[in-house]
């Protein structure tokens, strides 16, 4: 099994942690300490040795970060994480609503007399420092960069990852890394920079066309590169992670262990281009006025996807698809109430895993019934396992790492009888998710400019939900992957080629979840009669195809378009994936997509 079920994390833990990382505080005469669940890469997803802030505190979420002072330990969240905070931290620790409450402001309440806050400069941005150190001008707060004091208390810290990387084939890849790089030297030379530091190791993976195993679910190799304006590369990467790569990456490819960055750092010419959202703090402090803040250079191209990406990425889905109808059908076979969440995820992974391409999951299954459903990153351990009763509701989010895609996707299916609340918000969830997929804009538009669209149902109807309408996906890389978002924040505009997801939900706190998710990928959009010909327009193309449970829906409250939408979905569900399946699924997905 990729996924287990063991407790990562206990909060009766944290208080002796924090009693200890106090105690280094004083000893170096810090007011604070910061923690942010980050590695010196900068990306979403850490090595175990980087989970520092699970350790210190019992909070396992993607996202936050700890900011430990003398008397106070303050646990940011965003909202997607608000109820499982409650149930992961210690009363030692004081979950703090974020963005809602910024951190310099925060601080600034606590520390009404001053202060010196250490931070790790390799585990924070340039732009998270220099927007802090903005906050606090007037406070009499300073920042101090500092060595990690959580890596001192951790005495059983895990060692660095070491995975091999692997080669990723050219039929997959759709370019050659060669041409990757020239592509990306003619646009340094055109914006007159001498070379690029890229330290997320996404880019670095997609750049040089190989793929890793440092982060779990996620097929990455950890390193930072140098891109320099004639396509050369200074790659800093372990070499016990290179040595089945042979001679893939070729001799404008310069291998180097990873301390020697700093130095490298040092001796470039300026400018250099830097992503003040994802550089470490210490490089751009090194970098000095050479550092020119212009964006990651792989980012927008990595996340337009070319034609190889994605159909390879549609193939993949019609198989994870595959898996998804043999264990929706296998669910709706077994007596209520005879299941938990624990056996759904292991016999769904069983189904991934008839695919030889299937790598690893794509993230940790979240499988939550009644209350659990409600937590939208919830893990199932063994301690939380639930039963599958009458009358709930069952959120199943999951993917799959195939050598030619990353799948992702949402069901809610219903146990026994559902309540009719539920039914109800369902259907709003739905018409949100349809009415995003049948969307087309103009070309130019960002997330925050039309992810409104895919919640508007809610709204109308006093309801909402506290994270974003999609994420960016990668090609057989991180399966949340940047700039793209639907989201309100995301000023990225929207391109041929952007996989995202499209994935509204609806959560009640202690009663269920909701949530439907497919997988999308940008297109252009033909000329429709009547239309403004010399307008070019985008739209969605589906990747994701499973049935969406027909029980849940209030077939009423679905307006005519919203059915035919539904109805021609479901009828190319059947015409892709019936031909995959056993008999018995096969017949169950008869029924499942069922013209309603």
């Amino acid at each position: 099994m990729f996924q287990t079920f063991e407790v990562t994390a206990r909060p009766e833990q944290g208080p002796p942690r924090l009693a200890a990382l106090r105690d280094e505080m004083a000893r170096d005469g810090l007011d604070g300490f910061l923690i942010p669940r980050a590695d010196a890469h900068q990306g979403e997803y850490v090595a175990p040795r980087d989970e520092r802030l699970a350790w210190l505190t019992g909070f396992t979420g993607s996202a936050g970060f700890c900011a430990a002072l003398t008397g106070i330990a303050g646990v940011f969240i965003d909202g997607r994480y608000r109820t499982q905070v409650k149930a992961q931290v210690a009363e030692d620790y004081t979950p703090v609503p974020w963005p809602d409450v910024s951190l310099g402001s925060w601080l600034t309440e606590q520390l009404p007399n001053g202060g010196v806050v250490g931070f790790d400069p390799w585990l924070h941005s340039a732009g998270q420092i220099e927007t802090l150190e903005k906050t606090l001008e007037t406070s009499g707060i300073s920042m101090r960069a500092h060595a990690n004091l959580v890596d001192r208390i951790w005495e059983d810290q895990p060692a660095p990852a070491l995975a091999h990387a692997k080669i990723h084939p050219l039929e997959f890849a759709g370019e050659s890394h060669d041409a990757k790089r020239a592509r990306l030297a003619t646009e340094l030379r055109d914006d007159e920079h001498k070379a690029a530091v890229i330290t997320l190791p996404d880019s670095v993976c997609w750049l040089l066309n190989i793929r890793g195993a440092d982060i779990p679910r996620n097929p990455i190799a950890q390193g930072f590169a140098i891109l320099h304006d004639d396509g050369a590369v200074d790659l800093f990467m372990a070499a016990e992670k290179l040595v089945e790569l042979g001679d893939h990456l070729g001799p404008d490819v310069r291998q180097h262990a990873p301390d020697h960055l700093l130095d490298a750092v040092d001796a470039l010419e300026g400018p250099v281009r830097v992503d003040r959202g994802t550089v470490p703090f210490i490089l751009s402090e090194r970098l000095g006025e050479r550092a020119a803040f212009a964006g990651d250079p792989c980012a927008l191209p990595k996340a337009r996807k070319n034609a190889a990406e994605i159909e390879g990425s549609a193939a993949a889905h019609l198989r994870d698809g595959a898996a998804i109808v043999e264990l929706l059908a296998w669910l709706d076979a077994q007596p209520v109430g005879s299941l938990r969440e624990t056996e759904v995820v292991t016999r769904l992974e069983t189904f991934r895993r008839n695919d030889n391409a299937l790598q690893d999951i794509s993230f940790e299954t979240i499988a939550g019934t009644g209350p659990n459903g409600a937590i939208m990153h919830y893990r199932v351990t063994e301690e939380t396992d639930s039963p599958l009763e009458d009358g709930r509701l069952i959120v199943l989010d999951s993917g799959g790492q195939y050598l030619d895609g990353t799948t992702d996707i949402t069901r809610t299916i219903p146990i026994g009888t559902p309540p009719r609340e539920a039914m109800e918000a369902f259907t709003r969830v739905l018409q949100g998710m349809i009415a995003m997929s049948r969307l087309r804009w103009p070309e130019g538009l960002a997330g925050r400019d039309i992810e409104a669209i895919g919640r508007m149902p809610l709204w109308l109807a006093g309801q909402d939900f506290d994270h974003g309408l999609g994420h960016g996906v990668g090609a057989y890389l991180s399966v949340h992957e940047g700039p793209q978002r639907l989201a309100r924040t995301s000023h990225v505009p929207l391109e041929a080629g952007m996989i995202l997801s499209n994935e509204p939900g609806y959560y009640r706190e202690g009663a269920f979840g909701i949530r439907i998710e497919n997988l999308i990928v940008a297109q252009e959009a033909p000329d429709l009669p009547g239309g403004d010909g010399h307008r070019k327009m985008l739209n969605w193309r589906t990747l994701t195809f499973a049935p969406i449970d027909r029980r849940l829906i209030v077939a009423e409250m679905l307006t005519a378009a919203e059915r035919d939408w539904l109805n021609s979905y479901h009828a190319e569900v059947a015409e892709k994936i019936a031909p995959r399946l056993s008999p018995a699924a096969k017949t169950w997905l008869d029924a499942a997509t069922a013209p309603i």
